[in-house]
Formats: structure tokens, sequence, C-alpha cells
């Protein structure tokens, strides 16, 4: 063991989580910078656990725990969210706990623990909920679909901590646990990043979510990864409320693979194009970055164009794992085409374009499609279209 340490983050209120420093993917998320798995120990007459920590990390907990308290000792046990990153180690802090109530949400919560980790001391809560702890209150806020149908949140009035689950968190590991111990850009763009690559398809989920804890006065959100944010909490639920909106802003991605850089050419001329018509335009050769981080910059830009060319009558497998991707997070509020080279069947652009119509894009761009290598006509007609042919 690494003697690892709680940190206090309140009075009797301390952060017992792990830290993955070595992750760097997660449900093909690819996380740069790691994770944490945040637990919180309360002391009061009731000593509470809100969550675990992955099983390959239940020493890392329960070293955190035992360094503040015996963890036989916890009374209260509460489970946010069934996913193994949060429950992972349920079932053996339930087996030194034997007598912790295990507090979930009614029926998903059940159902899904139970499924994982056999039948344990379940107490099943609903909207509207609370539970005195003794000198604090516990109050349970379901958030289904943000992002599992079992997930909610836990408030503490007297303390006003919003433990917030998998709501504000980011992917990202540091040995300081609050937002203004770190560098706040870094934690925007990871906050941003998981938001786009996890919690993008349940926007209407997280403005429910945003609406039910809108009254709350809150001091800490908690969080079930990465900082708890203590100065900067007006900063991130603006974030939410903007992420959750479907707003999107006047810029354009153009994402390619390219064999002989036929395809490579046209991305770069409908790049400057877009560029000419006062779009700014970001450029990825798919090769050459992480999809997760394309996906974080495609969340909030209106135009997106894919360029793929043919290959065994198909488009590039890394183009069609990148519209896979794209189609399960459904980005909404944007306007795509699609283009690409051939060598003599060209159904590639075509297969994109169906894929992007299937993801909910509005296609405003007839596909593309270039025999060979483009020539400089053709490089300047689809100039002028992007320039002066497109209604956006």
């Amino acid at each position: 063991m690494n003697n690892c340490k709680a940190v206090e983050i309140a009075k009797n209120i301390y952060w017992v989580g792990a830290i993955d420093w070595s992750m760097r993917n997660f449900h093909g998320y690819e996380t740069a910078r790691g994770s944490s798995y945040n637990a919180y120990l309360i002391l009061d007459k009731k000593i509470t656990l809100i969550d675990t920590a992955k099983i390959n990390f239940k020493d890392e907990l329960l070293e955190r725990i035992s360094g503040v308290i015996d963890p036989a000792k916890i009374d209260v046990i509460v489970s946010s969210h069934v996913e193994p990153d949060h429950s992972g180690s349920l079932r053996e802090v339930a087996a030194i706990a034997k007598n912790a109530e295990i507090i979930t949400t009614n029926p998903n919560g059940v159902k899904g623990l139970t499924a994982r980790y056999g039948e344990l001391n379940y107490k099943p809560v609903k909207a509207g909920d609370s539970i005195s702890i003794g000198a604090r209150t516990l109050q349970f806020v379901p958030t289904p679909m943000l992002h599992w149908p079992d997930s909610m949140v836990t408030y503490c009035p007297e303390e006003k901590i919003l433990f917030s689950n998998d709501a504000f968190g980011e992917h990202f590991a540091t040995s300081m646990r609050f937002d203004d111990e770190n560098d706040l850009d870094t934690i925007l763009f990871e906050a941003k990043k998981y938001y786009a690559n996890i919690l993008m398809p349940f926007g209407k989920q997280a403005q429910a979510a945003l609406k039910a804890l809108g009254d709350l006065e809150i001091n800490l959100i908690a969080t079930g990864h990465g900082v708890i944010w203590r100065k900067n909490i007006g900063k991130i639920l603006d974030c939410y409320k903007k992420w959750s909106s479907g707003e999107v802003e006047e810029r354009a991605v153009v994402v390619f693979d390219s064999m002989w850089h036929s395809t490579e050419i046209l991305a770069q001329t409908i790049t400057e194009a877009f560029a000419k018509r006062g779009i700014p335009a970001a450029y990825y050769d798919i090769k050459a970055t992480p999809l997760s981080d394309i996906v974080t910059d495609i969340f909030m830009s209106k135009y997106l164009a894919v360029g793929s060319p043919t290959i065994n009558n198909q488009m590039m497998p890394t183009i069609a794992k990148f519209l896979c991707y794209i189609k399960g997070l459904r980005p909404l509020n944007h306007k795509a085409f699609a283009f690409g080279s051939y060598g003599w069947g060209g159904q590639s652009i075509g297969l994109v374009e169906d894929e992007l119509k299937a993801a909910g894009m509005e296609i405003i761009l007839d596909k593309i499609r270039i025999a060979n290598v483009p020539t400089k006509t053709q490089l300047d007609e689809i100039t002028e279209k992007i320039i002066n042919g497109i209604s956006f």
C-alpha cells in the first residue's frame, strides 16, 4: 500500500476514494489524465459512506477509511450508481460493515446491485426521501438516465454539500482534491470532455436534474470523479446549463482518414473554405487525435464534415468506428456533409452520409465524390460551394 490518507473536505466529512493515475481508456473514451473514484465518509451518530470504488482499488479505499475509523463501524452506505466504477467494492465493504444499510434507488438500484452483488441489506429510496444520520440529514434526489436508470445524487442541507455522482465530474487524476487547487482551464476542458463523451445523449435529463437542484444552496459539489467544486460552483453549473441546452456555436470540424492523400487534400480544402467564409474550422486526421478529443470539439460545433476513401467497397474502419461512436452520442442541432476520394467504386462517401443522417444530422451539401486525385478546378468548385453555395 502507499500510505493512503483520507482528506477532510468539511468538519468530520472525508474524501476516502481512490486515484487511478494510469487509466487511459473508459468504455472507448480516451482518458489521457487518468481518473479518480470518489467516495465520502461522514462521521455522525450513524457513520455513513457515500459510494465505494472500482474493485481493484478496494484496498486503497479501505486504507483511507481505516485511517479515520474502523470500517466495521459504518452504519449506512449510500450507493449513488450501480456502475462498477462507483459500486465495485460494495460487497467487500458490506462484508466488513455487516450491519450497514445500503441505500439505493427503487427499483433500478436494488435490481442492478442485486444482479451484481447478490442479496445485501438494501434500503430503497425514491424522490423526496431523506434520512437523519444524527446532526445531519441526507436527502435523495433520483436523476434517472444521468446516465443510468438508477442514478441519484445526495444532498446534505446542514453542510450544503451536494454529492453529485457522475454529474459535474471529470476523468482527471490529481493529488489535489479541490477545483481551486488545480488549473481551472484543464478541469473545465476535462469536464466538457466528460459531458461530451458520456452525458451528451442525456441533455434533457441533465436539465431536469438542474431544475431539481435549482433551489439548493450549495457550498461544495462532491463529484463521483475528479475534483470537488468549492470556488467555481457557479461556473460549472452554468456550463451544464449551456451544454445540456443543445446550443451550438458557429464552428466547423473536419474529420477524415486518407490512404494516398487525396481525401486529405479535400479535407484541407474544406477546412480552408470554412475559414474563408468566416467560420472557424478544426482539422482532424483521425489517426492523429484521440476520438474523445475530436468528439469534445464536435459537441458544440454546428458543422461537421467527414471524409473517407473507399476500401473494399466500404469506408475506412477508423471512420466507421468514429461514426458509430457519434451515432450513439446523438449530438443535437448539427449540420453535416460527407466527402472522399476513390479509385473505382466510391461507395464510402454515400455510406458516410447515411451514418451522418442516422446520427440525426441535417445534410447541408450533397456528398463530395472525387475520383483519384482532385484537380485544381474541382478544389475551386468545392471552395465555391462552401463559401457561396450552402445556405447555413
